[in-house]
């Protein structure tokens, strides 16, 4: 059964919205696997690109969804490959803050040239309009996931 066949309704939106972020994945990571690029290499430069210099360490395994420690192995690693530096934060010196290389911000120009080729092909079908649309829903749907998430945890 194709899941994306099933009939759209507010109980199964969460889960195909899930399901189409996991394809996409798949999708990026086998274009970037001819690079020699692998999802804990390509993410986290991406992210990190997107997020702007001088992250902590915690914003970035917030955005990526990780727990600190596997982030450690993860920059350590990035580290050595001379594509990310990590320095002390002047304001707190147990925080930790992630920058591109000049090298990792080569490969980042690579990777999000691979990506916006890839998004060009997915959005073909979109005008604007209906492109502009989606960008609010999902804008809002963040909104409205946040909210839930802060009402939980009280």
């Amino acid at each position: 059964m194709d899941i994306f066949k099933t009939k759209v309704n507010r109980g199964n939106l969460l889960f195909r919205l899930t399901y189409l972020t996991r394809r996409w994945r798949k999708v990026l990571d086998a274009e970037f696997q001819s690079s020699d690029l692998t999802d804990a290499t390509w993410r986290p430069l991406l992210h990190l690109h997107i997020l702007g210099e001088d992250i902590r360490q915690k914003d970035l395994a917030a955005s990526l969804g990780i727990e600190g420690p596997s982030l450690v192995r993860l920059i350590d690693s990035l580290i050595t490959k001379g594509l990310i530096e990590r320095s002390e934060d002047a304001r707190d010196r147990r925080a930790k803050l992630l920058r591109l290389t000049p090298e990792g911000l080569k490969l980042v120009g690579h990777i999000r040239k691979t990506v916006t080729g890839l998004e060009e092909g997915v959005f073909g079908s979109f005008n604007d309009n209906e492109l502009a649309q989606f960008a609010d829903f999902v804008q809002r749907l963040e909104s409205s996931v946040i909210d839930a998430r802060e009402r939980h945890k009280r």
